[in-house]
């Protein structure tokens, strides 16, 4: 996983509440076996429709409740894939908001009205370290966890962090070697 610092540039907004990770990802597409190569199917259905435009950018600023529904990991997968590095929003589905921090996805929960500043400057910049977004002259700050934060900013996945423990799991395996079976029999 890519450590998370700083994301800036453009912002993609998509000015919706309750998009559910069934409209984020369908489901059709959920049977690749690849963590990658799902970004040219996010929100596949509203992509059909005439007038749909959802650039690129790294950020992607959006409506309430972003995420919620199943628990299917295959949206972040999306989101990244298709380029995007932090999501912005006023609130998050548990599980999606869980599942996007576990890849190096930046969800970043801000006030409805900061977060409706962001999608009108057009542009921003999301400071982890300082826990900041600012866009034009407005400057927000966001709370995150902070072992969480420790882990985007180190680019730590579940594995990651178990590694960062090698020289104890090797001590730990080298004390429970033994030439064969147990005849301790207690």
């Amino acid at each position: 996983m890519r450590a998370v610092g700083v994301v800036e540039g453009p912002v993609s907004v998509l000015d919706r509440d309750d998009v559910d990770t069934d409209q984020i990802m369908p489901k059709q597409f959920l049977k690749r076996i690849e963590r990658t190569g799902f970004g040219e199917f996010l929100f596949y259905d509203w992509a059909q429709e005439d007038g749909w435009n959802l650039p690129a950018n790294p950020i992607l600023v959006t409506g309430r409740n972003f995420g919620c529904g199943s628990s299917r990991e295959h949206a972040p997968w999306g989101l990244e894939d298709y380029g995007f590095r932090a999501v912005v929003a006023p609130s998050f589905g548990d599980i999606f908001y869980s599942n996007c921090t576990k890849i190096g996805l930046l969800p970043v929960v801000l006030a409805e009205e900061d977060v409706r500043a962001v999608m009108a400057s057009g542009e921003a910049r999301i400071d982890l370290d300082a826990q900041t977004v600012t866009a034009g002259d407005r400057v927000a700050s966001f709370d995150i966890d902070a072992d969480v934060k420790h882990r985007l900013l180190n680019g730590l996945d579940d594995i990651g962090v178990t590694l960062q423990h090698h020289e104890k799991i090797a001590a730990y395996e080298q004390d429970r070697e033994r030439a064969g079976p147990s005849t301790d029999l207690r």
